[in-house]
């Protein structure tokens, strides 16, 4: 199950934008980490190590890391990405919403190859890059077991345990930095920069600084949820920016952003924080995304970001735990479903699972599984586009429902 509070955003509007705003001089840069972490644990290409970090266990690791990129792109992407890009009409926007996500940046790639702003929003915090600087023998061989265990998940059944999510947010090396590193290795991206951020009450972003790192450099980032597991590390690492291209790109003109935000995301939180919501409003229309996101969409207490999504959003891909038909009868949206949908897999809302049932009743088949099974182990998913938009093309018929 993936994080139950967790949101990740693709994020644009019709023309192409700036893949970020320019950081003012005296923002801390830490690419150097990120280009350390993207080669120690997405074994993303295989520069030098530093001294300190030994061959044999990371090579050990990378062996096993680059066998599940293989079977993941060979089983998820080479299937889905087609199905998917030919269910969409032509000229979307390059933004998606992608609510409650986790760390799963990887499908989002998938999803919406053409992404050029992405900015995810969860209960897990980006994490700390500077410790993978000073880690010893035992505490990288343990690390990188570690992120092996909370990535194993995504990469293999398609969606990730909130208790290994949980897991990432304490150790050696960030969990959330490294999910968002692993999926761009596997899709064949390389980091251009990471700083982090914090979003100013209309919204702009402001730049993390040393006097702003000094200040907080003894706390601890703040619990987003009284069952979560928190964080040991400073909220000076809650909000990363990451900046990332294809492999041989130029990062002038290749370059995408990748904007992560905590948020708990239910009315209590996400619904009073007006700065985020502002910074979301920036962006314009946006395309969307959400998958294994424990029916919170179904909930009453989940209707400002539901309300959101309904407002700025074009198209859609989700499982069940997408948007129920209730809430968007009259605001001009059309839904399409593949595979067999009879029940949710978690307990919800006994009508939205009777108006999914209908909705399925004319479902074509799917031949991949795209985040939960229902509960009787079903694969499935739904599109919800904007009436009257039609696909550029259709989408493949393979497979079974």
């Amino acid at each position: 199950m993936l994080s139950l509070f967790t949101a990740v955003l693709v994020l644009s509007a019709a023309e192409p934008q700036a893949p970020a705003p320019a950081a003012p001089s005296d923002a801390l840069d830490f690419t150097a980490e990120a280009k350390l972490l993207f080669r120690v644990v997405a074994c993303g290409d295989d520069s030098p190590l530093p001294a300190h970090l030994d061959a044999k266990v990371v090579e050990a690791h990378c062996k096993e890391m680059r066998r599940r990129y293989g079977l993941y792109r060979d089983t998820w992407v080479k299937t889905a990405m087609p199905f998917i890009q030919a269910l969409k009409p032509a000229g979307l926007p390059t933004t998606v919403v992608y609510p409650f996500g986790g760390g799963d940046l990887v499908s989002a790639l998938t999803t919406y190859p053409d992404a050029k702003d992405i900015t995810t929003m969860s209960l897990e915090h980006a994490g700390d890059p500077r410790r993978i600087q000073s880690v010893n023998k035992k505490q990288l061989a343990d690390s990188l077991s570690l992120i092996r265990a909370i990535t194993s998940g995504l990469l293999v059944a398609n969606d990730s345990k909130t208790v290994n999510l949980m897991k990432g947010q304490r150790g050696e090396l960030p969990g959330q930095l490294s999910f968002f590193l692993i999926a761009l290795a596997v899709h064949g991206y390389v980091p251009v920069s990471l700083k982090f951020v914090k979003v100013n009450a209309d919204g702009s972003l402001r730049y993390l600084t040393k006097a702003d790192l000094d200040a907080v450099e003894g706390q601890t980032a703040t619990l987003l949820h009284q069952k979560w597991v928190s964080p040991d590390f400073s909220p000076a690492f809650d909000n990363c920016e990451l900046v990332f291209m294809k492999a041989g790109g130029d990062p002038k003109v290749d370059a995408r952003v990748h904007h992560h935000f905590p948020q708990n995301l239910d009315d209590d939180h996400f619904g009073k924080d007006t700065a985020m919501q502002a910074y979301l409003n920036g962006k314009g229309p946006v395309v969307a995304m959400t998958k294994a996101a424990s029916y919170l969409l179904w909930r009453d207490n989940f209707s400002t970001i539901r309300n959101w999504l309904i407002a700025h959003m074009q198209f859609m891909v989700s499982d069940s735990t997408g948007i129920p038909p209730k809430y968007l009868k009259d605001r001009g949206f059309e839904q399409e479903a593949f595979g067999t949908f009879e029940e949710s897999f978690l307990g919800a809302n006994p009508k939205h699972n009777e108006d999914f049932r209908a909705l399925w009743k004319k479902a074509k088949p799917l031949p991949f599984r795209y985040g939960y099974l229902d509960k009787a182990l079903h694969k499935h998913m739904l599109i919800t586009r904007k009436a009257g938009v039609a696909p550029a093309s259709n989408a493949p018929d393979a497979g079974t429902k």
